[in-house]
């Protein structure tokens, strides 16, 4: 029986090649809405990252987003995907 190959993603936090699924995506569509995407298929650039809050800080801090999406991302964007780490949401 032939395996299965799993895809791997570069948390934009730790920078480490984890598999697709154990990550969160969050996607900037063609209007520019950044947001979490829950289904992991919405259009649009995709960036992944781990879902702890030391991988999400650490990409805050190194604009790890901003270099991801080619753009400056706003605050209320970080404050709005921070709320959710925090909630457990994401998780």
């Amino acid at each position: 029986m032939k395996n299965k190959r799993v895809p791997l993603r570069k948390c934009i936090g730790c920078l480490e090649m984890k598999p697709k699924n154990e990550l969160i995506r969050i996607v900037c569509t063609k209007d520019g809405t950044i947001s979490l995407d829950e289904t992991g298929k919405a259009h649009g650039r995709g960036s992944y990252i781990c879902p702890s809050i030391e991988c999400f800080d650490k990409a805050k801090k190194q604009k790890g987003f901003n270099r991801s999406f080619g753009k400056e991302v706003p605050n209320q964007v970080y404050d709005h995907l921070k709320a959710k780490f925090d909630n457990g949401e994401t998780l």
